[in-house]
């Protein structure tokens, strides 16, 4: 079986916070697949379900961050589970808003919820972090997590949380990579015109081709207008001597 944990705190007056990114995806893991109505144990809440014929356990601690690990830690107890059947997803500071990145083990990176799950559950488990950018200067982090998303944040927001939720059985099948592909699919990297090359190519014209022996650059060149070439004198002379005289 795999948990999949999603960090964020409880109530209403959290719900749209950028800290709440993991319940968000969570929840929409829930939507899209098959899962039981959400109930509350393990000082969670708790939903399980299948995905590509696997079983999955959602889990969103009701502890407040600081103590996510108190909830992972009794479901992974009562379950059996080791930290290789654990995946957490969490918000990123150090991310960009709307990238995602996704590794086992490694550093809390100051992220209080991750702290507690190592400190209860082991390091070895995957961590999918989900970027919310940072506001530039430390004093401003506190009001930005916890802060709500912004209403121009709808659209990338919706399309991560939904890429998430589609390819979750990638995540089922420990392909992390084919996972993270699909993820930049959905966000609109994998078109190979997408961004600034999508925007070039719409404003080229399409230059003519080359004669065939010619090269591109000697085709680039204006050819000289006979008007332009004197007729006699000493260059005239000088053009003769360097081309040879034409009849």
């Amino acid at each position: 079986m795999l948990l999949i944990a999603g960090l964020g705190n409880p109530g209403s007056r959290y719900a749209k916070n950028r800290h709440n990114i993991g319940f968000m995806a969570a929840d929409e893991i829930h939507r899209r697949h098959r899962f039981s109505p959400w109930q509350k144990k393990f000082h969670a809440e708790i939903a399980d379900g299948a995905i590509d014929g696997e079983k999955v356990l959602l889990i969103k601690p009701q502890t407040f961050m600081n103590l996510s690990g108190q909830a992972v830690g009794e479901a992974m107890r009562f379950y059996k589970l080791s930290p290789a059947d654990l995946v957490v997803i969490y918000d990123e500071l150090d991310l960009p808003a709307a990238k995602l990145r996704i590794k086992t083990g490694g550093s809390s990176g100051g992220h209080n919820g991750i702290k507690s799950i190592d400190a209860h559950c082991g390091k070895d488990y995957r961590r999918i972090r989900l970027g919310i950018g940072h506001p530039g200067v430390k004093e401003l982090v506190h009001a930005h997590v916890l802060g709500d998303f912004a209403k121009v944040d709808g659209e990338w927001l919706e399309l991560l949380l939904g890429g998430i939720a589609d390819n979750a059985g990638y995540l089922v099948k420990g392909d992390d990579n084919g996972f993270m592909n699909r993820i930049s699919l959905a966000m609109g990297g994998g078109d190979p015109r997408s961004g600034e090359r999508k925007e070039k190519a719409a404003g080229e014209t399409q230059k003519p081709a080359a004669a065939k022996g010619q090269s591109h650059i000697r085709q680039a060149r204006t050819p000289k207008s006979a008007a332009d070439i004197p007729a006699s004198g000493p260059m005239a002379d000088m053009l003769k001597r360097l081309f040879g005289k034409k009849d």
